[in-house]
């Protein structure tokens, strides 16, 4: 139940309890109309990019659960003061960001008709809340309505431009660093197609972000916020825009999508990737089984990989054709023995968080059968004797997603389903808040068991 309607059904069971309680005994008395109370609105928007999910506590009351980096939440509330908390999804338990420890809960007044946003901004360790109130006004349908926040910690202050998008850039909206609006009061433009860009001050050949043209629609009232970018390319921003209703983002307009290679296939011999048919340039070659390469940045869009033995251009072992996305980082793993090699495309997430160490392990060894992983603590030898798999019954080619694990010392185990008897393991594995961390058990070389792990991201050696 929103908080709006929980407090009109009080009123109205508070309004019964006093009927029934009167005196005189009579029927005939007449309940009184319940009487709208002047309402607001509050906008929550997580913007700390190395900060978990976290929980939104509105005067004690949850009222949203695991809202991610760039998420926003909106509720109505009526008029009044209300402590805000923000608290971190850690591994183990919860832990209040804001308020910081020893700290009163920041309270927000809400007014009539008001629309009060609290960014949850600056990294996890310096967290701390942007408040912005605004009373916004009837926009025209013609017309669009601007509100901007610098909201990435690390960016500097920075000029922003607003143009048609084939103009040059002229003179600056304005500038502003971290935790500062744009402009003291709203900017109203014409609807239309525009193109915003981000230079340094006193530097306008250094754009630091291009927004490319993109459309303002009509009546739209937006907060756009500069938040940290955690995607692909160099651009340290992207344009969170929220209207209370709908959000957009909008990426550097060069953002490439990320793509890396990796050779799981343990028959298969030293191979080459050609992209859309380009035998003489070639983004990898000579990539042995067991290896990986370096992210690659690449147009967005559809593109056809093949991959050959290293130097010939036949036979073509593996023909994909994949869509890319823009922002996304992809790993392209070659899977499987020579005779059935085939691509397993997995969609990474490279976002580090500071609270915690985040884990993927891939069963990529087609010697092997369904297994168990265990996750247990370090230094224990990797004792089975009590623990429970982590994940049971992993088949070929399953992963175990992400896995968000405190920092500290762990052993881990791979089995056969169903067994304790190690087929991998222990391997000790010391993990970092803001780790990032990917394992695949592949075959030995020329395929067959026992397999072995193929270490990636900062387990890579």
């Amino acid at each position: 139940m929103s908080p709006v309607r929980l407090l009109s059904a009080l009123s109205a069971a508070a309004l019964l309890f006093a009927a029934g309680c009167s005196g005189g005994g009579s029927d005939s008395s007449t309940a009184q109309p319940q009487v709208p109370q002047p309402t607001g609105t509050l906008e929550v928007i997580h913007a700390s990019p190395d900060a978990p999910d976290v929980d939104v506590r509105v005067a004690g009351l949850e009222i949203a659960g695991s809202v991610p980096y760039k998420g926003v939440r909106v509720s109505a509330y009526e008029v009044g003061d209300y402590p805000i908390e923000v608290v971190g999804n850690v591994p183990g338990g919860d832990v209040t960001v804001i308020p910081a420890a020893g700290q009163a809960a920041p309270t927000v007044t809400i007014g009539e008709d008001q629309r009060v946003t609290v960014v949850a901004a600056g990294e996890v360790a310096g967290i701390a809340p942007i408040v912005l109130t605004d009373s916004p006004p009837a926009i025209a349908d013609d017309e669009v309505r601007l509100r901007v926040l610098h909201a990435a910690p690390a960016a500097p202050a920075v000029e922003v431009y607003v143009t048609a998008p084939g103009d040059p850039l002229g003179a600056p909206l304005g500038t502003f660093a971290f935790g500062e609006t744009l402009t003291p009061d709203a900017v109203v433009v014409p609807e239309g197609a525009y193109r915003i860009r981000v230079a340094l001050p006193g530097s306008p050949s250094t754009v630091v972000y291009d927004s490319g043209a993109i459309e303002l629609p009509g009546g739209a009232d937006l907060l756009v916020a500069a938040v940290a970018s955690i995607t692909t390319g160099a651009s340290p921003v992207s344009l969170l825009a929220t209207t209370g209703s709908t959000t957009l983002e909008f990426l550097d307009v060069d953002t490439p999508s990320d793509v890396r290679v990796v050779h799981a296939s343990p028959d298969a011999p030293n191979v080459d990737v050609v992209a859309n048919d380009d035998f003489a340039s070639r983004p990898v070659v000579d990539l042995a089984f067991g290896a990986g390469t370096d992210y690659l940045g690449l147009p967005p869009g559809d593109i056809n990989v093949k991959v050959v033995p290293t130097g010939a251009d036949a036979p073509v072992v593996i023909d994909a054709d994949l869509t890319l996305a823009q922002g996304t980082s992809y790993s392209v793993y070659a899977t499987g023995l020579l005779a059935d090699i085939a691509p397993l495309v997995l969609v990474d997430d490279t976002r580090r968080v500071a609270t915690e160490a985040r884990v993927r392990i891939l069963h990529a060894s087609p010697s092997a059968g369904a297994v168990d992983i265990y996750v247990v603590p370090g230094g224990t030898g990797g004792d089975l004797s009590s623990a429970a798999p982590a994940f049971s019954g992993v088949p070929f080619l399953a992963d175990t997603g992400y896995v968000e694990l405190a920092p500290g010392s762990y052993d881990v185990v791979v089995t056969g389903a169903g067994s304790t008897v190690p087929a991998i393991g222990p391997v000790t594995l010391t993990l970092d808040g803001g780790g990032l961390y990917t394992a695949a058990a592949i075959d030995q070389v020329n395929g067959g068991v026992p397999p072995t792990l193929l270490l990636l991201d900062d387990l890579a050696p």
